[in-house]
């Protein structure tokens, strides 16, 4: 099962992509994880989107799209995966369309969480996010079991800089603009389902598995 999870910053991607993973046993796959990794390991790719870094560039849609593709070919996504944070725009979309066609495959989901915007300021006051491996939290709907302290990795769990109010807003602005063309591009594909995010976690989780199936 091979799914993309999309959502304005705040919506739960992360929190709701962790219970498909356990849930499906399949791996959830950031784009920050897997930049990450290829700059730890100095992979040619890694050694590549560095330089582009290095300058303050935006690392080139091509150069993401084969970390991406390059990860997707790894032992543990044979069953399937969880792409959160990827495509981020409607060439990165087209491209891994074309990627998987050649190798006969496809995305069979793409799951948008929809969530109103004052919804999403008031959960980003609570939110958190552990320092070590980025499980997300809530001190008001999903805290910590104890405060300050990952359930996962034992790792730090603290407030981001780019979760303050103002913040948030340009970010909602940047996806909101981007991310129209991807959703309008999946629809035509007959791939785009819907998920009201401002539900509770529960009413959230089963809906994602009343399209994804037991």
């Amino acid at each position: 099962m091979k799914i993309i999870l999309m959502g304005a910053p705040g919506a739960g991607k992360g929190t709701h992509a962790r219970f498909l993973s356990e849930k499906y046993d399949i791996p959830q796959i950031a784009t920050g994880d897997i930049f990450r990794a290829n700059l730890r390991e100095k992979t040619p790719l890694g050694l590549e989107a560095k330089q582009y870094m290095d300058q303050g560039l935006l690392v080139p849609d091509e150069l993401t799209t084969n970390m991406v593709l390059s990860r997707l070919q790894e032992e543990d996504c044979r069953n399937g995966y969880i792409l959160d944070g990827f495509p981020r725009n409607l060439n990165q979309a087209r491209a891994l369309t074309e990627a998987l066609a050649a190798l006969g495959q496809e995305i069979d989901f793409v799951i948008h969480l929809e969530i109103e915007q004052d919804v999403i300021l008031h959960r980003m006051e609570g939110r958190r996010v552990c320092e070590r491996c980025g499980a997300s939290y809530n001190l008001k709907s999903l805290p910590p079991r104890v405060e300050g302290v990952c359930d996962y990795c034992g790792g730090a769990v603290v407030q981001r800089p780019d979760d303050a109010p103002e913040t948030v807003l340009k970010r909602l602005d940047v996806y909101h603009e981007q991310t129209a063309p991807i959703l309008d591009y999946y629809r035509e594909l007959g791939k785009e389902a819907q998920v009201d995010s401002g539900a509770s976690i529960d009413e959230v989780r089963a809906a994602l598995v009343a399209i994804l199936g037991e």
